[in-house]
């Protein structure tokens, strides 16, 4: 068998007076029955160091590590695609700054539109959008978000082109799915979805349209901010590389709320909504 590794976050441990165990990457502690094993060598082998034998009672533990999910002969840290690499970032530089550092961290090429030029909900067409053939579009709002103003990105995943925003309101802040095939989760569909789970539906989408009256003005600190860019530049990395998801709701299924005033971060389930089916026409 080739040389393995144990993947990130597997460790194994030696416990006195009883073997080996596993530490998994969600924390929990494993005992391994490796019977007559030679336990220092088992370590060496789920270390990389030496090739692990095809048969006997290594091979079989090893095999057992593979299956498992503990062990990897692959790239730990997939390069970022060329041809993903163009992000254009549009909205508020206290979100789009410390993404852009995130993403060019991390293999991207970011471009970022100054807010002052950005998109307004009039104006926006999806062609604008696509100027300069992004491989994908993200937006930052330090606020609610006006009526329409993503509608038009709603239809770039139809380009073949990855879309993914954020915006807050008051103390909660929403990152929304990664859309980036037809198909897929949009913000019209998010509206929708917060819309049917409330009962004061009407308030929040009063809320939504404006106006609204406010005291002293909700600012992002550099931690919050931070953890908002953080969120937003993994997802599209991992779009962007291939990465398996790990743990929790898949991404283009997922809408996390962020409570700005302790940075909890919570997961919701959200699905695409069905195109509703025209009323048949009657006659007479």
């Amino acid at each position: 068998m080739s040389r393995s590794r144990l993947v990130p976050g597997v460790e194994v441990v030696a416990v006195p007076g009883r073997g080996l165990a596993v530490r998994t990457a969600d924390g929990e502690f494993l005992g391994i029955r490796a019977r007559d094993a030679d336990e220092d060598a088992l370590l060496s082998l789920l270390s990389g160091a030496a090739a692990a034998p095809a048969d006997g009672e290594l091979g079989r533990v090893v095999r057992a590590f593979h299956g498992a999910g503990y062990l990897t002969d692959g790239q730990q840290h997939p390069k970022w695609p060329a041809a993903r690499r163009d992000v254009r970032l549009l909205g508020e530089p206290v979100l789009t700054e410390p993404l852009a550092l995130h993403l060019a961290a991390l293999g991207a090429e970011p471009r970022t539109t100054p807010v002052r030029t950005a998109p307004d909900t009039s104006s926006t067409k999806t062609g604008d959008l696509l100027d300069g053939n992004p491989a994908a579009v993200v937006w930052c709002l330090d606020g609610p978000v006006p009526d329409g103003l993503w509608d038009a990105a709603d239809r770039l995943p139809e380009h073949g082109v990855a879309w993914l925003r954020c915006h807050r309101e008051g103390w909660q802040a929403y990152v929304e799915p990664l859309a980036a095939v037809p198909g897929d989760v949009t913000a019209a569909h998010v509206r929708a979805r917060r819309l049917a789970a409330t009962p004061a539906h009407r308030e929040l989408a009063a809320y939504w349209s404006g106006p609204r009256t406010s005291g002293a003005p909700v600012r992002l600190t550099a931690p919050a901010a931070g953890l908002l860019a953080a969120l937003l530049a993994d997802d599209l990395g991992r779009w962007a590389t291939g990465a398996p998801e790990t743990a929790g709701l898949p991404a283009r299924r997922r809408l996390r709320c962020v409570d700005l005033r302790n940075l909890t971060v919570t997961e919701h389930p959200v699905l695409p909504v069905p195109a509703v089916a025209p009323m048949p026409k009657q006659d007479g």
